[in-house]
């Protein structure tokens, strides 16, 4: 039987509700830019979210445990021959995400043989100063996006613009600072509201500071930890990669 043009966009379109299917219910990831660096904060129960790439690149992400570790690792491994053959100056989020796993990426989902690499990443590269520090949203199908200060990653849509609204009428400045923002836009995109009926009503409007508050509490009582990491702009530490401890009770 020949294979139509007709049925090739309707197995993108049963690849692309297979992914997203598979990663509604996924735990956010926020990466927001401040002053002395980035903060990449996101709730994990078994697995974590946040990784370090190279000096100055990290990496987070929701999906398929695998699909993330293979990203992971084929991140890594293009930053360390990028370092090798050039110079560690050279390696940037850009050729990261851009010439290397990107079109790994779109190959995956356009061939109708192969299941969709389930996978929705925030990247961040942390620059001299804010207005050098890249970060990049990765999606499924391969296509990404540049981003200004704040990168958000969730499971649907509707999540993600609620995070985006949160973030956008807050100004960070400290890392203090960065993390209650991180954390109040974490809850908006975790946060699933109900209808009269019972049903969740994902495109509902952002919710409130208490309703933010409920949510992070109910994941953290079901078993669930903050996992945060910074990258730090003007550190003498060698390395810029650093995990750290969340005060949740300060982000309310």
């Amino acid at each position: 039987m020949a294979y139509t043009a007709h049925d090739w966009q309707q197995t993108l379109a049963e690849k692309a509700d297979y992914a997203e299917g598979r990663m509604r219910r996924g735990s956010p990831v926020v990466a927001l830019g401040y002053d002395e660096g980035i903060l990449m904060l996101s709730v994990y129960r078994h697995q974590p979210k946040l990784y370090e790439i190279y000096d100055r690149l990290a990496l987070g992400a929701l999906g398929a445990p695998s699909d993330l570790e293979w990203v992971r690792q084929f991140a890594v491994d293009f930053a360390h021959a990028e370092g090798y053959q050039r110079s560690a100056e050279d390696v940037s989020i850009q050729r990261v995400v851009g010439f290397a796993i990107s079109p790994a990426i779109k190959r995956a989902f356009s061939d109708p043989s192969r299941l969709p690499i389930v996978l929705r990443a925030a990247f961040a590269q942390v620059g001299d100063a804010p207005e050098h520090d890249h970060l990049f949203v990765l999606g499924y199908d391969g296509e990404f996006r540049d981003h200004k200060r704040l990168a958000c990653v969730a499971g649907e849509a509707q999540a993600e613009a609620r995070m985006a609204h949160v973030l956008a009428e807050v100004r960070v400045h400290n890392r203090k600072s960065a993390v209650q923002a991180a954390l109040r836009a974490w809850s908006a995109g975790r946060w699933q509201p109900e209808t009269d009926e019972g049903t969740t009503d994902r495109g509902a409007a952002t919710p409130s500071l208490e309703q933010c508050k409920a949510t992070l509490d109910d994941e953290l009582e079901g078993g669930a930890a903050v996992e945060a990491v910074v990258l730090e702009r003007g550190t003498r530490r060698e390395r810029r990669y650093r995990a750290i401890t969340v005060e949740v009770g300060d982000a309310w």
